[in-house]
């Protein structure tokens, strides 16, 4: 029987616009689907809009529309927005489509009849922006976390949920299922929340101040607490409980969050899920913030980034592929446009544009546009061979375990060696002699090309497709297996390779409106304390913005090992949340097995390089001095990965 695979964004929450964080989840889900799509599994992918509450209300009146006609316009933006980024989704949910009501009615009617829902009243911190109520121990400084506000108090009487019943079970379960929640950080996150008591939920709404919402199936003067409503859409989107969509996918459930949602997605809704006798998801994937202007994005900051302003800049394919490229899975990442436009220039033209460009110009050039038969096969040929079947099985490992960064790198890797085997091999002097040979040569870029254009089809599909017609092969897109691409040869093209124009135009500078503009103002200069005296270059004043660019990291070396040749080079594994490589010169500064458990700070952010034929995934800070060298960490023990400000 085919493998199956159900992958859900959140349902995004209407009170405001969608912005990049909600792109960025959307395009994970995307690209996670498609490579399961590419791996020959049965899949679907759900999306869609959150429409109750008490913001919705407050949003709609500001605007001066009813709370319907407000959350139709705004879930439309949604909805629209989704295929302008080549978003595949099989079904978009809104929280007011009847049948989902239908389904919040049928759970909250079970989890009342397992005994899990009283009636109850109670007095307690609220916040209006996160419609919850909170405990003191979860205020900062007396104030939401979220919102910086001091919370009401309020009292008054409600349904509540026995999710305190389910705690030791939801332990129990996380620990028998250590992959329950990944990354790992937020596995603990969670265990670190049920170390505490679990208070009951409060799951209703009197009417008296919110008609806005689904009604209670017992009770109908009161509607449902918008969480408990919301999460419900990822079984009611299938058709829960009886329809063969449930059947077939939620065994297969995978649900992409953001970290500020982790609580309800990993302890309300596991909770809820028991009660109402429905199997747990089998995982939940967690990722950090987009950061921009030196801080979490937000609509009150003013630093909000709208995803179609960037595609229409600089193109759809660069946009996905930047998301993918520059977040690791599970970390914070800053945003700015000049990175967007440096990794567009370097990877995308520079890397993979001048490697099909010259590749397809070759085959015009040398063959009139018809792949050639090979001739004598040499080590190098065999070599480049050999990565690039090779890269298929590092791809998948990584896809499988959320690295999507880490896949792509695999890929640039290989993009890399074909540009360096064909200025080795130079076919345009194999051309003058031994066209046996060039046939050999050309042969191996195209079967390498071809299993690049496959890989990438899940970030990049215009482009990837792009690729495909142009080597005209016959299976395209979606019709591509992993399989296919494990096989050297399998597909000949079925027309003549096509020559065309660039695939990505390199970009300087940012155009609007037909006019040239740098990506941001420039900085006004700060003056020198020297007078009017230049300050040296090397001494040069940066500002905050540079330095936030840096994505310093605190990591743990768990293991240290010489490199074979090398005089100065250690091979490090150092642990920020996931696990890197880093190539570090303290060979005869440190004993290797000194090294392992030692505290460290990381610039995580680092192009990757290749030491001694070892990739570096990042930089270890150390300070020189006439003592020797001296690694640079935190004065007390920290968690692996956090950010340093």
């Amino acid at each position: 029987m085919t493998e199956r695979f159900y992958i859900t964004t959140p349902i995004y929450y209407v009170n405001a616009a969608p912005h990049i964080g909600h792109a960025y989840t959307t395009i994970v889900a995307d690209v996670l689907n498609r490579f399961h799509m590419l791996s020959g599994m049965n899949t679907f992918f759900l999306t869609g809009t959150d429409e109750h509450g008490d913001k919705i209300v407050a949003a709609a009146d500001q605007s001066g529309q009813s709370p319907k006609e407000y959350v139709d316009r705004i879930s439309r933006m949604f909805r629209e927005l989704w295929p302008k980024l080549n978003i595949s989704y099989n079904h978009f949910i809104r929280t007011t489509d009847p049948d989902h009501q239908e389904t919040v009615r049928l759970v909250l009617t079970r989890v009342k009849e397992r005994g899990d829902i009283y009636f109850s009243e109670y007095e307690g911190l609220y916040c209006f922006g996160c419609e919850r109520f909170y405990t003191e121990k979860e205020l900062v400084d007396g104030k939401c976390p979220d919102h910086q506000t001091p919370p009401q108090v309020i009292k008054e009487a409600n349904y509540f949920f026995r999710m305190s019943r389910y705690q030791q079970w939801l332990i129990d379960y996380i620990h028998a299922h250590p992959d329950f929640i990944r990354p790992e950080r937020y596995k603990n996150e969670v265990l670190s929340f049920l170390s505490e008591p679990l208070e009951d939920l409060c799951i209703s709404r009197p009417k008296s101040r919110l008609t806005w919402g689904i009604t209670l199936p017992f009770d109908d003067n009161f509607v449902t607490y918008v969480w408990f409503d919301a999460l419900i859409n990822y079984v009611s989107g299938l058709g829960y409980p009886s329809g063969d969509r449930f059947k077939t996918y939620w065994p297969w459930a995978q649900h992409i969050i953001a970290k500020d949602i982790l609580k309800p997605h990993g302890i309300y809704w596991p909770c809820m899920l028991k009660s109402a006798g429905i199997e747990p998801y089998r995982h939940l994937n967690v990722h950090g913030y987009w950061n921009v202007s030196q801080g979490k994005m937000s609509k009150s900051l003013g630093n909000v980034v709208r995803p179609l302003d960037l595609v229409d800049v600089y193109g759809l394919d660069p946009f996905r592929y930047f998301l993918m490229r520059e977040m690791v899975f599970g970390l914070d990442s800053e945003f700015s446009e000049e990175a967007l436009v440096a990794r567009l220039n370097a990877d995308l033209a520079n890397d993979l544009g001048n490697l099909v460009s010259r590749s397809l110009t070759m085959i015009h050039k040398y063959f009139k546009g018809n792949l050639p038969e090979p001739g004598p096969v040499k080590p190098r040929d065999e070599e480049l061979k050999r990565s690039a079947l090779a890269l298929v099985d590092i791809y998948e490992k990584q896809m499988r375990d959320l690295g999507m960064h880490k896949a792509l790198m695999a890929v640039w890797e290989v993009i890399g060696k074909v540009n360096k085997y064909i200025d080795e091999m130079a076919p345009w002097v194999l051309a003058k002699s031994e066209t046996g040979r060039l046939g050999t040569v050309i042969r191996h870029i195209f079967e390498t090309l071809r299993i690049v254009a496959g890989l990438l089809w899940p970030f990049i599909p215009e482009s990837a497709q792009k690729i495909q017609v142009q080597l005209g092969l016959p299976c395209q897109g979606k019709d591509v297996t992993l399989e296919d691409l494990r096989t050297w040869g399998m597909e000949r093209p079925v027309r003549l390779i096509e020559k065309a124009p660039a695939l990505f135009p390199r970009i300087e500078r940012r155009k609007e409106k037909g006019r040239a503009l740098p990506l941001h103002p420039p900085e006004k200069a700060l003056p020198s304390k020297k007078g009017d005296a230049a300050i040296p270059a090397d001494q040069a004043l940066i500002t905050y913005d540079d330095f936030q660019k840096i994505d310093l990291r605190i990591g743990v070396i768990r293991a240290a090992e010489p490199i074979a040749g090398s005089k100065k080079l250690l091979k490090l594994t150092v642990d920020i949340g996931e696990e890197r490589t880093v190539v570090a010169g303290l060979k005869g500064h440190y004993e290797e097995a000194a090294l392992a458990g030692k505290q460290v700070l990381m610039v995580a952010n680092l192009e990757p390089a290749v030491l001694m034929g070892i990739g570096s995934e990042g930089m270890i800070l150390a300070a020189t001095d006439r003592c020797g060298v001296h690694l640079l960490g935190p004065d007390s023990e920290t968690v692996p990965g956090s950010r340093v400000k």
